[in-house]
């Protein structure tokens, strides 16, 4: 199976939590870990055909990124309507039908303080989820690391994701 990770993060430069990470996964043959803010550093995404084909070739697509605002950073969103779109009106708008999408995120606070929420993480992510679904995908549930530092990773939970 193969794992393709679209990653984004407003602040990568002072990342601590993903950098680790994504630093665990930097072996794994099975993880294609594709950096969006390191790969278009402008915030542009200017090669969405090429986008299109690393999909493609993932059995398994996730999300990763930290939670902004109750969202995803703004590259990320970018990527998803350029990519998404471009799947949708292309040739081939089946070409994601039956592969799976996973959304793995960050917060910095405590899960009580989402809990006391009207919606919970599963909610909040919903409408990425549902872009995902519409075009065909399998929706599996959202992976949040909360209260998210350096020293309290979930680094085996983590990691069996992506076996």
């Amino acid at each position: 199976m193969q794992n393709l990770i679209i990653f984004a993060h407003t602040f990568w430069k002072d990342s601590k939590v993903n950098r680790a990470l994504l630093e665990e996964l930097k072996n794994n043959k099975n993880v294609n870990v594709h950096n969006l803010t390191v790969i278009y550093p402008d915030g542009k995404i200017n090669s969405v055909k090429s986008e299109v084909e690393l999909l493609k070739e993932a059995d398994n697509i996730i999300f990763q990124f930290p939670l902004f605002w109750f969202s995803m950073p703004s590259l990320l969103k970018e990527w998803q309507d350029l990519v998404l779109t471009d799947i949708l009106h292309g040739s081939d708008s089946k070409a994601l039908k039956n592969k799976t999408f996973k959304i793995i995120t960050t917060a910095g606070g405590e899960k009580s303080f989402y809990d006391s929420l009207d919606f919970n993480i599963s909610e909040i992510l919903s409408p990425i989820n549902v872009s995902f679904k519409y075009l065909g995908l399998k929706i599996k549930e959202p992976f949040c690391i909360y209260e998210a530092n350096k020293d309290n990773l979930p680094i085996k939970e983590y990691l069996d994701i992506f076996k």
